[in-house]
């Protein structure tokens, strides 16, 4: 018997639909700066609709909800995005794409229990580990897939690599894997691919993408070491990073 459809929610800018590249999505769900609930997940930005349609491109089978956490800049709240969190995780959603996170280190204590709770209910949380020579939260974050940016890395696949790491300064090194991405979308005819939107958001995206169509029949996955195993024996690549 075939695993029910992988469920992805995408926190961030809503979506619009349909789209080139986006025929529709399974649901959604906005909230605001105060983490209040609304219906309306109209993407403003553009950004959204880009990461969602790199994710379809990989996963077209999945079934996606846009869960709307920016609307007129690419700024929110923590409350807001603990709500998106505790949405995913109390809806079962199977994976959830975080093309975001803070360099603020303090924010990784009012993240921690939403993180926890997707953690306990099988909530897969895919978002970048470090942009610019910063670690982000949650994405750096125990029982989160980690991701990083890589410009060169073909856009079809990722790889699983170890990166090293001082937890403290009079601690010895250690490593822990995560996922190195492409950070370009979806081409679009006629525009250079530099100059279309890029970065670790699309890192993220091209990665939840791989991941979900991975998992297909594979219902026992539901930690993000489970998914890292997965991602190594697939069609991706694995190294170790210096």
């Amino acid at each position: 018997m075939k695993d029910k459809p992988i469920t992805i929610a995408v926190v961030d800018s809503g979506v619009n639909v349909p789209h080139p590249h986006l025929p529709g999505v399974k649901g959604g769900i906005s909230f605001d700066t105060e983490g209040r609930e609304q219906e309306d997940f109209t993407d403003l930005l553009g950004h959204g609709t880009a990461v969602t349609s790199a994710i379809y491109e990989k996963a077209p089978h999945a079934l996606i909800f846009a869960v709307k956490v920016f609307d007129e800049q690419l700024v929110t709240s923590v409350p807001t995005l603990v709500r998106a969190l505790d949405w995913a995780s109390g809806h079962d959603i199977r994976l959830v794409n975080l093309s975001l996170g803070t360099p603020n280190e303090i924010r990784a204590y009012d993240l921690a229990p939403a993180v926890e709770q997707a953690v306990e209910s099988g909530t897969i949380i895919v978002s970048a580990r470090a942009n610019e020579e910063q670690f982000w939260y949650p994405g750096c974050m125990e029982g989160v897939l980690g991701v990083v940016l890589d410009w060169e890395h073909p856009r079809e696949s990722v790889s699983v690599i170890k990166v090293k790491e001082s937890l403290s300064e009079s601690s010895k090194e250690s490593s822990t894997r995560v996922t190195s991405a492409s950070g370009y979308p979806r081409p679009i005819p006629g525009i250079p691919t530099r100059r279309n939107i890029n970065g670790i958001s699309f890192a993220v995206a091209n990665t939840t993408g791989v991941l979900a169509a991975l998992l297909i029949d594979r219902p026992d996955v539901r930690t993000a070491e489970a998914a890292l195993d997965v991602l190594s024996e697939g069609s991706t690549s694995t190294r170790a990073d210096p």
